[in-house]
């Protein structure tokens, strides 16, 4: 078996049709119709991946996600909202999510992202052990930390990998499609948003002005290029 599913919706015939695909991928999959069903499995069962709704009864999906960060369960999450919800979007990125997709969405490729997340997810033994130093920041892979001075900085596990591929390409511009591929491992076109969030939450973590960053350059019109900076 691929791995298990926690698929979470109020709408019972989007829960049944994502199933249906899911399980015909190869995964065995579980059920969830309002975010305190989707805390008490998740919370009681080990899953690979939970496909998780915004708009739930009882508790919202971001409720979910926050609570599930916050007692240190890194499940990667992929996000389901409407298309008028962008703020509540970006703040399932915020809070951990992995990705998200957009309601009416294509079956299969809830199963691509699914895929793609896993893939990226179950490669961590590909990761270098060496840390490696960008100017004052000493970048650690096993521990999924950074150290500034005298500050451990910690970081979801996107953000992480976000920082550690700029960090190993420091000095290039690496472009928002880039990212995508190499991050997101996405082999088809993407929501190159996903990375400009990710790229404001780094710079809240590791610049001493974030609307003044001094590592994370944005190269206008190309991308985002990673500087060494004085300490």
């Amino acid at each position: 078996m691929a791995g298990k599913i926690l698929v979470v919706d109020d709408e019972s015939s989007i829960v049944t049709l994502l199933a249906f695909h899911i399980e015909k991928a190869g995964y065995a999959v579980d059920k969830a119709y309002d975010g305190l069903q989707a805390l008490e499995r998740a919370e009681s069962e080990k899953y690979d991946l939970v496909v998780l709704d915004l708009m739930l009864p009882k508790i919202s999906g971001l409720e979910v996600c926050k609570y599930l960060r916050k007692h240190d369960n890194d499940v990667p999450i992929l996000m389901l909202t409407a298309k008028g919800e962008e703020a509540d979007k970006i703040g399932g990125l915020d809070l951990g999510a992995d990705d998200y997709m957009t309601k009416p969405f294509s079956p299969k490729e809830v199963v691509a992202r699914i895929n793609a997340v896993l893939r990226r997810t179950r490669k961590e033994d590909t990761i270098p052990k060496e840390s490696i130093r960008v100017g004052p920041i000493c970048i650690y892979p096993e521990r999924f930390e950074a150290v500034k001075g005298d500050k451990v900085i910690t970081f979801t596990r996107k953000e992480f990998e976000l920082l550690y591929y700029l960090a190993k390409h420091r000095g290039v511009v690496l472009s928002r499609e880039r990212l995508l591929l190499a991050v997101w491992n996405y082999d088809f076109v993407g929501d190159s948003r996903i990375v400009d969030v990710h790229i404001s939450r780094l710079r809240e973590k590791l610049e001493m002005d974030s609307k003044n960053p001094q590592y994370i350059k944005t190269i206008r019109g190309l991308g985002y290029k990673l500087e060494d900076a004085a300490s």
